[in-house]
């Protein structure tokens, strides 16, 4: 009990009262308010400080610990300001160079005077040197450290010294006793808690570097279950406390719903009726559905989303679609529009574009229950939008919204919604069971039938011109074409062509064509007229920047160029490339590189020039770029894995699920302890 107390404690700031003193505010920095987070302040790497090399044998290019005696110093001014110290043992010579230094270190190098520095020696002027090292005056005979010295991650005016120091106290402090026990450690051959955080600060001499570098040691394995533990721990209470809210009930009658189906051209997907049947059962309970549908590009999702809101409205409840970009919530609008007003469904559009009068009407109709479905961007979760009886909140694209963007729409209808989020972004397995597991997920595994697969060429720029005879043999044939660019104007800095300049050059390329341009800085009237000409066939040519990533469906649009395509991420390589494909004709995606090309865009050319499964690119871009970059917004305000990696670490991803479902089962205090140890206050992020 004393152990946990003092544990308890250590998570209290170290003073209370007053303003902090510096040196707290730069540990604040790093995260650290404790104690026990200074224990968790783990090392990036390890200097070996624990054996002596002679002068003879240091070698170039690798650090070393040498200890020898000051035979001269002198402060020199060629061709600057420069201490030099010169160092003898046993007849070899070494000498030490500081370009900054103090009047106090001059003194220190008095003739005579043993010095101990770590550094690497390379050939210098006078013969071997050392460049600023690391170094103390010692005794004789005085006694080497017993474990190789860590090096922390750190802050500007925070020295590697103080941080161990600190550190140091905090680990001879701490009772560090485990949350779990011996039984089920032994079952997932897990090591102790405190002897597993011991060794990654203080390591012997002989332990396998290799594996502490890349994490694979047994200590590092324990502190990465614990981590992903807690994050287990943490989503599922989330997901209970979310079960025991109270929602309205919303069953299916079928009348809606099965007229939207019967009017439609085209039999929906297998994927598509399994993910309605799953919503549909969610929507009918009395607590609130809090779904993720995923699917890749094309997939269907925008008609499951319409059948939820039809359950939801056929109940007399209403419903409100918000999506991050005009163009796509006004494709939203389009679609629906043309599905569900023939139904009787009375529809609102709102995002900040509206005219004034217009937008006065829209959230008028809203706010008397008039509206039934209400499609916008965020200006739907604005102060003064009010929804009487908001049943069900649809968000796409949500990893694009942060948590309290989300959370601002749901509590629009003064009760506690149903929650139905979507992604065109698959999400790997890993990534849904660690940072979606407060969620329930559905994914749409299948395109609609007579869907042809895009083909995917990479084409360097030099052959420019091969690809602008395709646009045109195309074009004639009567296809339509996209040129997409990543840039509005010229940038300085990157230098990549604009889609305004690449528009006026497509212009004079292709005088016989019909050419549009469209981009984010158009006023949305503009936009929504350059797309419906497209959509019209009355362009024949689109050059566009990213803004058409998502929500543009054109079936006539058979062949895109995405200039700069080593520029961009896979994610929005496979988001763009799904804008074409989208009928029954053979389709292609030429994406344009400029040389010299990085490793990473190497690498994501060729995932994207060998894959069409969203799930597969969307793990190696897990894989290239990690957790947080892949989620975006969605972590706002959320402390993100530290240490384990969720490509490498899967199997103790499992093992901590299935313990955290065990924990809580038997309603083990252990879990409690462990979530302390870990999150502390820092739970509340998991509240959307």
């Amino acid at each position: 009990m004393k152990a946990a107390a003092l544990e308890a404690r250590s998570r209290r700031p170290a003073a209370q009262a007053g303003s902090k003193s510096a040196v707290e505010a730069r540990l604040e920095k790093l995260g650290i308010r404790s104690k026990l987070d200074l224990a968790l302040h783990l090392p990036l790497r390890y200097e070996d400080e624990t054996r002596l090399t002679p002068l003879a044998e240091a070698r170039p290019g690798a650090p070393v610990l040498v200890e020898a005696e000051v035979v001269d110093r002198e402060v020199k001014y060629r061709p600057r300001r420069t201490l030099v110290v010169k160092l003898s043992q046993d007849g070899h010579d070494l000498w030490v160079r500081f370009l900054n230094f103090y009047p106090s270190q001059v003194k220190q190098f008095a003739e005579g005077k043993r010095v101990r520095l770590f550094g690497e020696v390379r050939p210098g002027f006078f013969g071997d040197e050392m460049v600023h090292p690391r170094y103390r005056i010692v005794a004789k005979d005085a006694p080497l450290p017993k474990s190789l010295t860590p090096v922390y991650p750190t802050t500007a005016g925070l020295s590697q010294a103080l941080l161990r120091q600190k550190i140091g106290d905090a680990l001879d402090a701490l009772a560090l006793e485990d949350t779990l026990d011996a039984e089920r450690l032994a079952a997932l051959d897990l090591q102790p808690f405190r002897e597993s955080v011991l060794l990654l600060h203080r390591p012997p001499p002989d332990v396998d570097a290799r594996s502490l570098e890349e994490r694979t040691h047994p200590a590092w394995r324990r502190l990465k279950f614990d981590e992903l533990l807690a994050q287990q721990l943490a989503m599922r209470i989330a997901y209970r406390e979310r079960r025991a809210k109270s929602a309205p009930r919303l069953p299916d009658a079928h009348t809606l719903t099965n007229a939207l189906v019967k009017s439609l051209p085209f039999a929906l997907t297998r994927a598509q009726r399994q993910a309605h049947a799953v919503i549909a059962k969610d929507l009918a309970q009395p607590h609130p559905m809090r779904r993720l549908l995923q699917g890749d590009v094309g997939s269907g999702k925008t008609l499951v989303a319409a059948l939820a809101a039809l359950q939801a409205i056929g109940n007399g409840w209403q419903a409100a679609l918000m999506a991050p970009t005009e163009i796509l919530a006004e494709q939203h609008f389009l679609k629906l529009s043309h599905w569900l007003e023939p139904l009787g469904v009375r529809i609102a559009w709102v995002s900040g574009s509206l005219k004034a009068r217009a937008k006065k009407a829209a959230l008028a109709a809203i706010a008397s229950g008039e509206t039934q479905l209400a499609i916008g961007t965020h200006a739907l979760f604005q102060e003064d939008v009010a929804f009487p009886k908001l049943g069900l909140a649809i968000v796409d694209e949500q990893h694009r919204f942060g948590v309290e963007q989300r959370l601002a729409l749901a509590s629009k209808g003064g009760g506690e919604p149903h929650q139905l989020m979507m992604s065109a972004t698959p999400i790997p397995r890993t990534l849904a069971m660690s940072f979606f597991a407060d969620l329930d997920v559905t994914v749409i595994d299948e395109l609609p039938p007579g869907r042809t697969p895009v083909v995917t060429k990479l084409v360097a720029e030099e052959r420019r011109d091969e690809v602008i005879a395709r646009i045109r043999e195309s074009c004639r044939e009567g296809a339509q074409a996209y040129w997409v660019c990543p840039l509005i104007e010229e940038s300085e800095q990157l230098q990549l062509k604009t889609a305004i300049e690449t528009f006026e050059t497509i212009q004079e390329t292709f005088p016989d064509l019909a050419v549009g341009l469209v981009h984010g800085r158009m006023k949305p009237a503009e936009k929504a007229q350059v797309m419906a000409d497209f959509k019209a066939r009355k362009l024949q040519l689109l050059v566009a920047t990213t803004v058409i990533e998502v929500g543009v469906d054109v079936p006539n649009a058979t062949l895109m160029v995405i200039e700069h395509a080593e520029r961009m991420g896979l994610a929005q390589l496979h988001q763009l490339r799904g804008r074409v494909g989208r009928g029954a004709q053979q389709s292609l995606a030429i994406l344009l590189y400029y040389q010299p090309l990085s490793e990473l865009a190497r690498q994501r050319l060729k995932i994207i020039y060998e894959s069409h499964d969203g799930f597969e690119i969307a793990r190696q871009d897990l894989r290239l770029r990690g957790p947080g970059e892949f989620l975006g917004a969605r972590q706002s305000g959320a402390p993100l894995l530290r240490f384990a990696d969720l490509e490498r670490d899967a199997d103790l991803l499992e093992a901590a699920r299935r313990m955290a479902d065990e924990l809580l089962a038997a309603g083990s205090a252990a879990a409690s302890r462990h979530l302390d140890r870990w999150l502390g206050t820092r739970r509340f992020y998991l509240k959307a």
